[in-house]
């Protein structure tokens, strides 16, 4: 109900009222003092009525203004978010127009995502199928390990492998089988015939002994425990690479006690070849003063690495006696050259006086032939005109000297033997 008709309703009510309390006082013509006072009251009570319906009537004006004004808000609320709804579509319509090639770069993207995961699956399949195969690989070349370990434990076995891996070191260094080294060279002495197993040779006569003896079967039980491993496995590989190390001491005495030097016109050491450079390495950590007693001893340690390096020296070296050799003889034969030449410069020089001497003597009949022998002839001409005589005509080119220094001036005579 609006607050007008609250207004016309109060008024109606008080109106209603005052004519039923003149129709009262009409009908009852009691005491003016009675009349006079239900009047008032009636009055007061009207009056009363018109305050709480007014108090009433104000409250639920109060409250419809607070709910239009809530409704106002609302509807400024409204309208502003729908302002902004409509401007985040608008932001979102443009926001989606330009990424519109962004959203084609994805599908393309996904589409190539989609290509890579198929081509993966296939790349896992096929690295499956190589883990399969090198798992294979593995176990095969375990057990041709296994197997080579079993072998190197006979000596002849030992010694084959050790001579096969120095032949192949001395071949990839450039030398010549026969040539620059020999295998098994035997020599006699008085404690009887020694054979060390390759013999390097070196320019001016001079060689160097190689044995390739192993000692092996210590290095082979400590290499089947893992380094690092814990207590009694720990202390057993440990005690096999002591071991390790004596059998190197003992081949060190050995080879020093053959005294391989004395054989050949050689360096006073020996050449003590360890086929692998773990068996080298292992025996200096476990005993780092080793290579100090090799060398006081006369033996040298070498595994394929320095070994290689020591053979391509030599090989060099062979390379540059074969280049002096070449340009000794280059210089030789040069100089007799020179010698030759100068002695052809004096035989040209000789030719060149003969041939003046032959241009003179030449002239020389001509100027007879003018001067005599013509006058006669040309009076037996008068007397016989088809007997002519032709007039030679002298020679006035010379030889051409030797110009050249080399040739003409004097100089020492140099022999081919200086």
């Amino acid at each position: 109900m609006t607050p007008l008709l609250l207004l016309l309703a109060l008024v109606a009510g008080a109106g209603a009222g005052a004519l039923a309390a003149t129709a009262r006082l009409a009908r009852t013509r009691q005491d003016p003092r009675l009349v006079q006072a239900r009047h008032e009251a009636d009055l007061l009570r009207v009056r009363t009525d018109e305050a709480q319906q007014r108090a009433g009537l104000e409250a639920e004006i109060a409250a419809l203004e607070a709910t239009i004004g809530g409704l106002r808000h609302q509807l400024a609320d409204t309208s502003e978010r729908q302002r902004e709804q409509a401007e985040r579509e608008r932001q979102e319509a443009r926001v989606l127009q330009a990424l519109a090639p962004v959203q084609e770069t994805l599908r393309g993207m996904q589409t190539k995502v989609s290509e890579l995961e198929q081509q993966r699956a296939a790349q896992y399949g096929a690295l499956e199928q190589q883990l399969t195969a090198a798992r294979t690989s593995t176990e095969q070349v375990r057990a041709t390990a296994e197997s080579l370990a079993a072998a190197l434990k006979s000596n002849s076995v030992r010694g084959a492998w050790g001579e096969a891996q120095l032949r192949r070191l001395v071949e990839a260094a450039g030398l010549t089988n026969r040539v620059d080294f020999d295998l098994q060279v035997s020599t006699r002495s008085d404690d009887g015939v020694r054979r060390p197993d390759l013999v390097v040779r070196l320019p001016e006569g001079k060689c160097i002994a190689v044995d390739a003896k192993v000692p092996l079967a210590a290095f082979l039980e400590a290499s089947e425990i893992p380094a690092g491993a814990p207590g009694a496995e720990g202390a057993r590989r440990e005690a096999l690479l002591q071991e390790h190390v004596k059998a190197v001491r003992a081949h060190i005495d050995a080879l020093a006690a053959k005294g391989y030097w004395t054989d050949f016109t050689s360096p006073e050491f020996v050449v003590a070849f360890l086929p692998s450079e773990s068996l080298l390495s292992s025996a200096l950590a476990a005993d780092p003063s080793l290579l100090d007693y090799a060398f006081g001893k006369r033996v040298a340690l070498a595994s394929p690495v320095n070994l290689w390096a020591v053979l391509r020296t030599v090989a060099f070296t062979w390379t540059q006696q074969a280049l002096t050799e070449d340009a000794q003889r280059l210089f030789t034969l040069s100089r007799t050259l020179y010698d030759r030449i100068g002695v052809l410069a004096g035989k040209a020089e000789k030719l060149r006086g003969a041939l003046e001497r032959s241009v003179g003597a030449y002239n020389e009949f001509v100027g007879t032939l003018e001067t005599r022998v013509l006058v006669t002839a040309r009076q037996i001409g008068r007397m016989d005109q088809t007997a002519v005589l032709p007039e030679p005509s002298p020679i006035d080119t010379v030889p051409r000297p030797l110009t050249a220094p080399e040739l003409v001036e004097e100089r020492p005579r140099l022999s081919a033997v200086d």
